[in-house]
């Protein structure tokens, strides 16, 4: 299994970014995607959810009506929409998949973790 995320880089605050996470090796369908952020310093936490069909998502207050979670089957793609970035939304932001139905706030029940991708937004 290979979760490839893409689409980081360095954004004014305000900016808006798409990071993208690209699955093979699993049925997409089978697993619920997430994204977690890792700030310098910091523990790992998460960002927010997607199920297995898109149709239920979560998010972690902070990022609340900025950040907008997708995914695309067709493409086995998870996608996360970041607008109105704030210097605190810098982090290595990683994609997880979590066997079942819905994702998870928890770290520790995803199955499969892929490398992260740096965002960095400059104040």
């Amino acid at each position: 299994v290979q979760l490839q995320a893409s689409g980081g880089g360095l954004v004014q605050a305000g900016g808006s970014l798409r990071l993208s996470c690209a699955a093979s090796g699993l049925t997409f369908d089978n697993y619920a995607m997430g994204w977690f952020r890792q700030a310098p310093g910091k523990d790992r936490v998460f960002v927010a959810a997607v199920s297995w069909n898109g149709g239920h998502t979560i998010y972690t207050e902070s990022v609340q009506g900025r950040f907008t979670i997708s995914r695309v089957s067709a493409e086995n793609t998870v996608y996360l929409q970041m607008n109105s970035l704030k210097s605190e939304d810098t982090a290595v932001y990683s994609c997880a998949a979590k066997a079942g139905s819905y994702g998870s706030r928890r770290d520790n029940v995803y199955d499969y973790w892929g490398q992260g991708t740096l965002v960095t937004v400059s104040s």
